[in-house]
């Protein structure tokens, strides 16, 4: 199983200058990848503009987003950002995305909640034809450069339509930050999905977890934070589920390990990039 980082783009009041230095840190530490959680109406950084930073300042890292709220995004611009950010890296990024659950993170005209999940499906569309490089809307250009690859995919979500997308369209699955048990069956009903569908091999597994070694206790609180909007018995599932501590994080790795995870991922819950080498220290 490989170990990935997280970006701090979304802890509360991040300091966004930390981002590039912390893709640089967490590449020399060994992580297998740098992950971004991502949302609108929240004081942090984008996803997009996280992994740019993290596209220019690093070589060989690969980047994820666990996972974009894509439904929020005209289309062809995410594909566009998209693109231009896999390009950037040389072919490093995996797009993780979803429908998103959150009513105030979709701002922009005629990207509501409503019907998003229909309009997720023809959203993927319009992303493959512009990576495909296309004429777009019309006209005689595509949106993209020459030699644009269409970027592989992995969905996030728990719904029949999620894991049914996913095995259509992905190369696998995100589980959200539930515990290990949880894990395990929603992993279940992703390898389902792929096998209905008719896909060969397997869909890669990724799993989540946050941490915060040099204060638990701060990590706890922006990661309740971040998600009390969903309602405090939510946030304080997901905030409890925090690691702190070098035994709780090595239970985490063998917990996802068994529950049949290809990578684990840990997102920070504070922004100090001593954060990286005390997580290191432990998991690599």
């Amino acid at each position: 199983m490989r170990i990935g980082i997280g970006l701090p783009n979304q802890v509360r009041d991040v300091r966004p200058a930390v981002i590039p230095k912390w893709a640089v840190r967490a590449e020399q530490a060994g992580f297998s990848s740098l992950s971004t959680v991502g949302r609108i109406a929240y004081p942090g950084v984008t996803d997009t503009v996280a992994l740019a930073g993290a596209a220019g300042a690093t070589s060989t890292i690969e980047l994820v987003s666990t996972v974009l709220l894509a439904t929020v995004w005209p289309p062809a611009l995410l594909a566009k950002e998209i693109a231009g950010i896999d390009g950037i890296s040389g072919g490093r990024l995996t797009l993780g995305v979803g429908v998103g659950g959150r009513a105030d993170d979709f701002v922009a005209d005629g990207h509501g909640m409503t019907g998003r999940g229909k309009r997720f499906d023809s959203d993927l569309d319009t992303y493959r034809e512009i990576w495909s490089g296309r004429p777009y809307a019309g006209g005689d250009n595509p949106a993209v450069p020459r030699g644009t690859r269409e970027v592989p995919l992995l969905f996030g979500g728990s719904s029949p339509a999620a894991f049914e997308r996913m095995a259509r369209r992905g190369v696998g699955y995100i589980a959200p930050s539930v515990p290990p048990e949880a894990v395990a069956g929603m992993f279940d009903m992703a390898r389902s999905a792929w096998r209905t569908a008719g896909r060969a091999g397997d869909p890669r597994l990724v799993a989540i977890s946050y941490f915060a070694v040099g204060d638990a206790d701060a990590g706890r609180r922006n990661v309740h934070h971040y998600y009390r909007n969903f309602g405090n018995e939510v946030a304080d599932v997901i905030a409890g589920g925090l690691r702190g501590s070098r035994d709780s994080i090595l239970d985490a790795v063998k917990a996802f390990r068994d529950a049949g995870a290809d990578e684990l991922i840990f997102n920070p819950g504070v922004d100090d990039s001593n954060e990286i080498s005390r997580l290191a220290d432990i998991v690599l």
